[in-house]
């Protein structure tokens, strides 16, 4: 277990700390920074094992423990507030329970701004398949990019409610992309949140939900479900960031490419998902990739992986994208991942890199066209940060404004008749 009596390095909102978090917390996507974790070092399994029954209802506590969460991975410097790993309830796409883990972090400080402290929901970026990539495990090695982006969020008073998602650290794998249960993972982690007695949360307060990239689409699909999955919380918005709202169009944009293990990430999930077989489609060496895909955390998936082509990968040598629409059964799979069809209840901010090389900005851009044609609150923000990582980084300054304001009771304008469409 991680010592609770290691000498604490204060995290104070200087600037020094400020530009790092902005510089290096943002980097939300494809694992840079990311030292690859192995299951030899990370804490024993008995926490992540589900129990033979579950609580009776969604966002329901399993069990909790006290961990540290370091920012590097040498351990000299940690999020300074109460942080605990935790079990939940939540539910499958079909609605079957499941365990899922996650992290929740109470800040020491008090509250200063109006009413009850807030939660963000934080939907965290591809992490990988491997459940020694959970962010639980990650944080307590240090290894987690998405830490000091987390920590700025903690400086200015949030609490923070952290999914790991289904499969990823508990049974099974991970069902990457799998727009419906990735949703409910946040929703009910930020229920399960309010109701771990040791955090010190509101069971009732303000709160909003943030995301890039895997997060940006988890987000989304968040914020589409609330009203029928969630309607008690009281969510003031939600930020999606680099949405992969059309799964088919970034296959096709990432295949070949440097982040084409994302695209075996999104078949190994979403086969575990919908519990199909993709074997009859692979050759040899396909079988053996998207087998091998499962085992590694981003960074290490995208170095092994880099210009892999999907059409090298199957019998007929053709790119996956190709067999969809001869297969039903995958297109029907594909058309239910599409984000845009509901109608968030809750102000939302997009943002996306007119210069992403992962996710296209015509995907994000149509989302948020999609969602003001169907009468939503929507700030879309188009920046010009540099491929898929520097769009993240860009990103943040308006994020946190974003958010501040939305706990503030500031009236979120939309632009929905400035967005052009895609």
């Amino acid at each position: 277990m991680i010592s609770r009596h290691d000498p604490p390095v204060a995290l104070r909102p200087t600037r020094r700390w400020g530009a790092l978090a902005l510089a290096f917390g943002a980097l939300v996507t494809g694992g840079v920074l990311v030292a690859p974790a192995t299951q030899a070092q990370q804490d024993p399994p008995s926490f992540y094992d589900t129990p033979a029954s579950l609580p009776p209802n969604n966002g329901d506590i399993v069990r909790a423990e006290a961990m540290t969460f370091y920012l590097d991975p040498l351990k000299v410097t940690r999020i300074e507030a109460d942080v605990h790993r935790v079990m939940y309830r939540s539910s499958d796409r079909d609605g079957t329970p499941i365990a899922v883990t996650g992290t929740v972090i109470t800040p020491r400080t008090p509250w200063l701004g109006a009413g009850e402290r807030p939660i963000i929901g934080y939907a965290p970026g591809t992490q990988g398949l491997g459940d020694h990539c959970a962010p639980t495990r990650q944080a307590a090695m240090g290894t987690e990019y998405e830490g000091l982006f987390l920590a700025g969020l903690v400086l200015r008073g949030y609490g923070i409610a952290m999914t790991d998602y289904q499969g990823l650290g508990t049974a099974g794998v991970h069902t990457y992309m799998n727009r419906v249960v990735q949703g409910t993972a946040v929703l009910d982690s930020i229920r399960a949140a309010q109701r771990l007695p040791e955090a010190g949360l509101p069971d009732d307060g303000p709160v909003a939900i943030s995301g890039y990239s895997q997060g940006g689409g988890a987000s989304a699909s968040a914020a589409e479900l609330h009203p029928a999955y969630a309607p008690e919380l009281d969510v003031k918005g939600a930020v999606a960031g680099a949405v992969p709202a059309d799964l088919v169009k970034v296959g096709v944009n990432i295949d070949g490419g440097l982040y084409v293990a994302f695209l075996g990430y999104a078949l190994a999930g979403l086969a575990a998902g919908y519990d199909i077989d993709l074997s009859p489609l692979l050759n040899d060496r396909g079988k053996q990739v998207l087998s091998e895909v499962e085992q590694y955390c981003t960074i290490e998936a995208v170095a092994r992986f880099a210009l892999t082509r999907s059409a090298d990968l199957t019998v007929d040598g053709r790119p996956f994208t190709d067999h969809l629409s001869e297969r039903p059964d995958l297109q029907r799979i594909a058309d239910e991942q599409t984000l845009g069809t509901l109608k968030p209840s809750v102000p939302v901010l997009v943002n996306h890199s007119w210069l992403d090389d992962v996710i296209p900005f015509k995907v994000g851009k149509k989302l948020s066209t999609d969602w003001c044609g169907l009468g939503a609150n929507v700030r879309f923000s188009a920046n010009l940060g540099p491929t898929h990582v520097g769009g993240a980084v860009a990103a943040q300054p308006k994020i946190y404004l974003w958010l501040e304001s939305r706990f503030a009771g500031v009236p979120a304008l939309s632009n929905c008749r400035n967005v052009p469409l895609p």
